[in-house]
Parts: C-alpha cells; structure tokens; sequence
C-alpha cells in the first residue's frame, strides 16, 4: 500500500488522433483533480507528451485516462516511462 503514495514521475507519449480534440486542456483538468503537477504539450509529429509528478496511485489514474483520453480523442497507443519525481514543478501546464 506504501507504493500507492511514493512520489513519482512520469513521461507519457500518447499516439493516434490526440491533437485538435481538446486533448491538452482535458489532460490538465484530470491532472489538477488529481494533484498532479508538470506539463503537456503537442509534438510535431502528432502525439502529445506529458510529463507529470505526483502520487504513483494517481498517476496511474492519470495513465489510464491518457488511454482513453477525451470524447473525440483515438488513442492508439500510450508509452510510459517512469522516474524518480524531480521536485521542480508546482502546478500543471499546457505548453505551446
């Protein structure tokens, strides 16, 4: 149960069709609910990356929703790397 709270980071890439479908602010409004803090940007080949530190239990929350992301969104597949949390952010961002 202790690892449900240990402080983490992760770096998710989400692929299909994520950009143009409001993806960005939804993820920052699942984020902020959950306590999250990072970032989210578009890449240039048409995923979307987010970095993101928190609870490991919330963050697998805020991994489970990248998989389904929001109405309008096809997610074809979800890439996660986790590390340990850096400490430098303090709210969530969408970045441009």
């Amino acid at each position: 149960m202790i690892d449900f709270f240990v402080q983490m980071q992760i770096h998710v890439k989400v692929h299909g069709q994520v950009q143009g479908v409001f993806f960005r602010s939804h993820a920052k409004e699942v984020a902020d609910r959950l306590g999250l803090v990072g970032w989210v940007r578009n890449n240039s080949d048409g995923s979307v990356k987010v970095l993101a530190e928190g609870p490991k239990g919330k963050l697998e929350k805020f991994i489970k929703w990248c998989q389904v992301g929001p109405s309008g969104a096809q997610v074809e597949k979800v890439d996660v790397d986790w590390y340990q949390r850096s400490g430098e952010f303090s709210d969530f961002e969408i970045l441009r």
